[in-house]
Order: C-alpha cells, then structure tokens, then sequence
C-alpha cells in the first residue's frame, strides 16, 4: 500500500490544483494551468495554449484566458525572447542563427525572433566565438592540426556560428598558438 488514496479520475499527470476544480469550470481550470506553469518559468503564448489544448480545454475558453494574461503582462513573447536571447547567448555560448531557431520551436513569432537576435550584433557573436574557442583549445593540444581544426570549427558550427566565421576564429587561435594555418582558408 503507498499510503495515499487513490480517488477516481486520479491520474499521475495531473495536478493537485487541476483535481480541486469543477471540471464544469474549463475557464478556472485554465487559469490553474497556466499559473502554475509561469510559476517556474516564464513560458511563450504558444507553449501555454499547447499545455491547454493537450488538457482538453476548449480553445474558445483558452484563447481567452491567453488573451487575459497578456492584457495583464503575465505572458509577453517579445519580453521572454529578449531574456532567452541574452540567457542563452552568455549562458551557453549560442549563436543568432541557433537562438532563432530555438525561439522559432518556442512558437515566437518571427518579427519578435528577429527583434530579439538583433540585440547581438557580429562583433559580440565573433567575441563569444573566441571565448569558446580559447575554453576547448586546450582539451584539443596533441591532437594534428586538421582534427583540432575540425573539433573547433564543429562546436562553432553546432552552435550556430556561419562557417567563414567559424574557420576565421579558429585560424587565428591556432596561429597564436605557433601552428602552421597554411591552407586552412577553404572550407572543408
């Protein structure tokens, strides 16, 4: 016996909150909901109305309650892709091209996305490009010089770095370091 009691209806995914509702109230249950997922984390319009639609909340009484919580400030798509830009750029070393991508799976719309990738302009991208760089080229020493170009240039590329910029970075790091970068200007 766990020790808890079990009540029909109960299910594991659903939560305490969501039970203690009439579930002829779909308007109370979606404000529940949304609530208690901004509550951890700021989340976009879409990821909330997804949350919903997966409930079985009727979209007339979601699209409402979404509405309801922007009036308010409680959801702002164009607030959230600014922090995930900056969060994301310092925090992990992403690229424009990755956070926009990121954003885009978000449900971000596209003139916010672009807005919000605007804030990091090429030289700050090339500057978290070098701080990268310059991390991993120790763990790279020993190995010949086109695995080591290889290795740098894919952690850029797998972070969202254009290439040309990518190989730019990774020459001049390998040329401070005294390795010979004769031919490594064409791309692979």
């Amino acid at each position: 016996m766990t020790g808890r009691t079990e009540w029909p209806g109960d299910s594991p995914d659903s939560s305490r909150a969501e039970k203690e509702l009439s579930p002829q109230d779909p308007a109370e249950r979606a404000r529940a909901i949304c609530l208690r997922l901004l509550t951890g984390t700021p989340r976009t319009r879409k990821q909330l109305a997804d949350a919903l639609r997966k409930r079985e909340i009727p979209d007339d009484v979601a699209e409402e309650i979404l509405s309801r919580f922007e009036d308010v400030g409680l959801i702002d798509d164009a607030a959230f892709a600014g922090a995930w830009v900056e969060s994301r750029h310092h925090g992990r070393g992403l690229a424009r091209r990755a956070l926009a991508r990121e954003l885009r799976t978000k449900g971000v719309e596209p003139s916010l996305i672009q807005e919000a990738v605007g804030q990091l302009d090429s030289e700050q991208e090339e500057a978290t490009a070098r701080e990268l760089v310059a991390r991993k080229l120790q763990a790279t020493r020993g190995l010949d010089r086109d695995r080591r170009l290889r290795r740098l240039a894919g952690m850029l590329a797998r972070k969202g770095y254009p290439e040309g910029m990518a190989l730019r970075v990774v020459r001049q790091a390998l040329e401070a370091e005294g390795e010979d970068t004769e031919g490594l200007d064409e791309p692979f």
